[in-house]
């Protein structure tokens, strides 16, 4: 069943998924596909009645839904989307937005820290071209917001047209994150 790429972050969304078992709930979704509260749990080390009752709250947003194919009163979920995006002016004015945009991205950074040092620990067992391949940058770009917000989508284009491609036999998941922010004092 095919899904929408992105699904935009409302305030409310923002607030119901700044929760860390949410979060983690969201996130083993899209990786893993559809499953019950009651798997969901056990690879999550929690329990099942907590699990269904955050998948309950994340399908308030429609960050997941029912997927067909349960057995008897064991219920599958599926994350609604590929991913999310947000602005913090989504949330501008609202304490408590303000206050899971911030939880958002702090979490993002702490998840993404955590699959990089997986990368790290793991890497020495990768094959010569695998570890060859992977690596990263940085850049200092002279733009304004406007500009920033354009690369920002231009790269997001480049991404989708790898994407839309059909896999290759040798291809694995390969976690690609962009992130961009002003330097210096602010004007």
């Amino acid at each position: 069943m095919s899904r929408p790429r992105t699904m935009r972050l409302d305030a409310r969304a923002m607030k119901i998924l700044a929760h860390p078992l949410r979060s983690r709930l969201l996130g083993a979704l899209r990786l893993g596909g559809p499953a019950s509260a009651s798997t969901l749990a056990q690879a999550l080390g929690t329990n099942s009645g907590a699990t269904s009752y955050h998948l309950r709250r994340l399908a308030e947003t429609g960050l997941v839904v029912d997927e067909p194919g349960g057995r008897g009163r064991e219920r599958l979920w599926r994350a609604a989307s590929e991913g999310h995006s947000w602005s913090p002016s989504d949330a501008a004015g609202d304490p408590d937005g303000e206050a899971a945009n911030d939880w958002l991205e702090a979490d993002s950074l702490r998840v993404l820290e955590e699959r990089a040092g997986s990368w790290q620990d793991a890497k020495h067992r990768w094959p010569p071209r695998w570890r060859d391949a992977a690596g990263g940058g940085d850049w200092f770009v002279d733009l304004p917001p406007d500009r920033l917000r354009a690369l920002l989508d231009d790269l997001a284009a480049v991404i989708d047209g790898y994407r839309d491609a059909p896999p290759a036999p040798d291809a694995r998941r390969v976690l690609l994150f962009v992130h961009a922010f002003p330097q210096g004092d602010p004007p």
